[in-house]
């Protein structure tokens, strides 16, 4: 699975030779490889326990008390490479309730995904891990014996993401047919009338707030809609041509004409570097495809958000109801909220003929904590939001309205949580790792506390920590959320010593511009003096 959001672009790039995106799972960040590769010969063995001196402190391969734990981590937090930036940290033990370490633990900064914490607890406390989505299908009648259905079809959606092919092993084919097989379940074969997407549910922009017109180009900036297929992008598959300076070939996944391309890119000599670039103008559907493939390449795959969600729903809806031998004779037509407020439509005067419902919401938050999935996490926030939403509000504004009563309820301290959107891709989102500790600490005591623990990334086994900590004591023991974006980079979660005393922490790196290690690979070494701890919370 995928990962955190980038650092900001304006382009979609895959980059190589070797560079890769998923196409079934897209990564929310791109992996850059800079200067700081050059130093991960010393990072491994410090890591691995090499007797290594860093800041007058000898690294070893387990830390005996809490007094060399704590000298181990001050040496890290207080080195001189850290000077121009941020860094807060805060761990305490859930057996004893002590604090082990804290630095600058009290202080805000940019959590990046680290804000996908809160959400997913949110959406577990409020609406119950078994809570599940309805999508509805309205018309003013029942289809006659033929099967015709006179007039509107409606589809009114309430924020279900999982028709998609990450929820079906891959499989785009199988992403709507539990729709389909419910219209076909209703006997309809003809809608004599509009195909038509109601998104109304959600009140407010499609976007999070305080989202960068940058951020709209990347998969990871997918537009937000009541109605969402296929995490509201089209995977792209690029393969070199079979002749040198021909443009490279590409498939979409889904198959689809919902977006134009204009193809740009060319095959070059074998060895060179992959350089392919997308480009979609905001709200547009046409993309650019620029740069080349090598034609030794094995291929590449990357992703494009597609405008107005709710009609790509319909168009791929349609599609797919012509493969069972269901038609539509009208148009495609969509409702937004601004439409509803406009012309109002009474469904309790409607017959609802069929209906679908999501995944159980242990599943939905899981789905979007280990990838790191931002549309998810909005959408969520947005679920949570529809339940309280007052007039005047956005969905937004009473989901996030609604996490303040959480947090307040969960003994986080008024102001040391800041969040302007679900999905920490908002450059305004602050929190403290004070406020983080917390958090964790009450959903380990909470009702949801078994599904909430399962919808963490697991280190060096899934998710967006899958590629982290191979080889050290963290491997498989840290269950951790992550969050980066340029300059930042956080994680946070749970991890057992090596006396089996569990502990939480929160580390959140900001303003982090070294070249010589990573803002990851920083932390990644705090979490691995706290799994190689063999001492004891209350111990010397």
């Amino acid at each position: 699975m995928h990962s955190d959001q980038p650092d900001c672009g304006t382009t979609s790039k895959v980059e190589g030779p070797g560079s890769k995106v998923q196409s079934s799972a897209r990564s929310h960040h791109r992996r850059r490889f800079g200067p700081w590769a050059l130093g991960l010969g010393y990072w491994t063995l410090l890591l691995l326990g090499s007797a290594l001196t860093l800041h007058g402190e000898v690294a070893t391969n387990t830390l005996p008390t809490l007094a060399a734990l704590r000298s181990n981590l001050t040496a890290r937090v207080e080195h001189p490479r850290l000077a121009a930036a941020q860094l807060g940290v805060k761990v305490v033990s859930l057996d004893t309730g002590k604090i082990l370490f804290e630095h600058s633990a009290g202080k805000l900064l940019k959590p990046a995904s680290n804000a996908k914490l809160y959400t997913g607890a949110l959406a577990l406390d409020r609406l119950g891990p078994q809570f599940r989505i309805r999508t509805s299908i309205f018309a003013a009648a029942r289809p006659d014996s033929d099967g015709t259905l006179a007039g509107d079809l409606t589809v009114f959606g309430r924020g279900d993401f999982s028709m998609a092919a990450r929820f079906n092993g891959g499989d785009y084919a199988k992403s709507l047919e539990p729709l389909v097989n419910a219209l076909v379940a209703a006997g309809i074969k003809r809608v004599t009338g509009n195909l038509v997407g109601d998104e109304s549910f959600f009140h407010g922009p499609p976007f999070g707030s305080a989202w960068t017109w940058d951020d709209l180009n990347f998969y990871y900036g997918a537009e937000i809609s009541a109605l969402t297929h296929e995490d509201n992008v089209v995977d792209i598959a690029f393969k070199p041509a079979a002749a040198l300076g021909q443009p490279v070939t590409f498939t979409t996944k889904p198959a689809t004409q919902f977006l134009q391309f204009i193809n740009r890119t060319t095959t070059a000599t074998n060895g060179a570097k992959r350089t392919i670039e997308l480009y979609r103008p905001v709200a547009q559907s046409t993309v650019y495809l620029h740069g080349s493939l090598p034609a030794d390449d094995k291929g590449a795959v990357d992703a494009m958000p597609v405008p107005r969600p709710a009609m790509w729903f319909l168009t791929q809806l349609r599609t797919a109801l012509a493969q069972r031998g269901i038609t539509i004779d009208g148009q495609l037509r969509t409702r937004d909220w601004l439409a509803a407020e406009a012309a109002p439509v009474d469904y309790g005067k409607q017959v609802e003929i069929a209906f679908t419902e999501s995944r159980p919401m242990s599943e939905l938050v899981e789905k979007m904590m280990k990838p790191s999935q931002n549309l998810y996490a909005q959408l969520l926030l947005l679920q949570v939001g529809a339940r309280t939403h007052k007039p005047g509000q956005t969905t937004e504004e009473a989901g996030l309205a609604e996490m303040q009563k959480f947090l307040a309820e969960a003994g986080v301290k008024r102001g040391t949580v800041l969040l302007e959107e679900g999905s920490g891709l908002s450059r305004g989102c602050l929190l403290t790792p004070d406020a983080s500790v917390q958090l964790l600490r009450h959903m380990d005591r909470h009702p949801a506390a078994a599904a909430f623990r399962a919808t963490l990334p697991i280190a060096g086994v899934d998710g967006s920590l899958k590629s982290r900590f191979a080889g050290t004591a963290a491997a498989r023991n840290v269950l951790a959320k992550t969050g980066s974006l340029r300059y930042v980079s956080s994680l946070s979660g749970h991890v057992s010593t090596a006396a089996k005393e569990r502990l939480v922490f929160s580390f959140m790196l900001n303003a982090y511009t070294g070249t010589t290690f990573s803002g990851r690979e920083l932390i990644d070494e705090l979490a691995v003096l706290l799994a190689s701890f063999s001492g004891k919370s209350d111990g010397p």
